[in-house]
């Protein structure tokens, strides 16, 4: 009788122990994916981030060319040509190291009269850093037509701002509090907190022109706008 009573005992104990752990593993369990939706929870935003600068570098190329069947007075032109662009570029304050000739090329064909025509082509190019008198410089380019300089197709400024790397950790920075703000009122207006990041994804850096400044392209005026948008993805508590 008494190791039937043993029995017994032991089997209510192992089956309260069993009990237990069910209660507690279900607990558990249901907390885990309580704690699992919550960790599951975010909000994706985008913050944008805009800086207007100013361009640091003028490149500008004057591209020209002399036709006819005279090579000799055909190179004699681009001379002439080539001395009045200096000219004018001097005269606006650029040294010689800031100019060089930027290509060459001469095409050759036979006309219908058997004669030999000949087209030279020139490109000077400007590169500087003193953007501004760049820019009267190239507003002045009406002299060299009325001198006889006839610019081609290709001949134009572009201004470049080649500090990109310097504002980069600011403009992130600045486009995070953005994002992180829109997540925040998200947040209020849904009951939840922001929390810290889950992931986040840098955009492309943009250099464009201003707004009314210039419709086309940024590369076209030297006051210009970096933008960049990043997307990031917020843990709501």
């Amino acid at each position: 009788m008494a190791d039937i009573r043993n029995d017994r005992t032991t089997a209510i104990i192992a089956a309260l122990i069993l009990a237990i752990g069910l209660i507690v593993g279900g607990y558990l369990l249901g907390n885990g994916l309580v704690r699992a939706r919550h960790a599951d929870r975010s909000v994706t935003m985008r913050g944008l981030a805009e800086r207007n600068v100013t361009a640091d570098l003028a490149t500008w190329t004057l591209a020209y060319s002399a036709t006819g069947t005279d090579l000799t007075g055909l190179q004699a032109q681009i001379d002439r040509n080539t001395a009045t662009i200096l000219a004018l570029l001097r005269a606006n304050g650029f040294a010689d190291n800031e100019i060089q000739v930027a290509g060459v090329n001469v095409n050759q064909y036979t006309n219908n009269q058997g004669q030999l025509i000949t087209t030279i082509r020139q490109r000077l190019q400007l590169r500087t850093t003193k953007v501004m008198q760049a820019r009267r410089a190239f507003a002045q380019q009406a002299r060299l037509v009325r001198q006889g300089v006839a610019l081609e197709d290709g001949s134009g400024m572009v201004y470049s701002f080649t500090k990109l790397n310097d504002i980069k950790p600011a403009m992130i920075a600045a486009a995070t509090k953005d994002a992180r703000a829109g997540a925040e009122q998200f947040a209020k207006d849904s009951g939840a907190s922001v929390g810290a990041i889950k992931q986040a994804t840098q955009g492309y850096f943009s250099v464009g022109a201003r707004y009314g400044e210039n419709a086309g392209s940024g590369n076209d005026s030297p006051f210009q706008k970096v933008r960049v948008v990043t997307t990031i993805d917020f843990y709501l508590n």
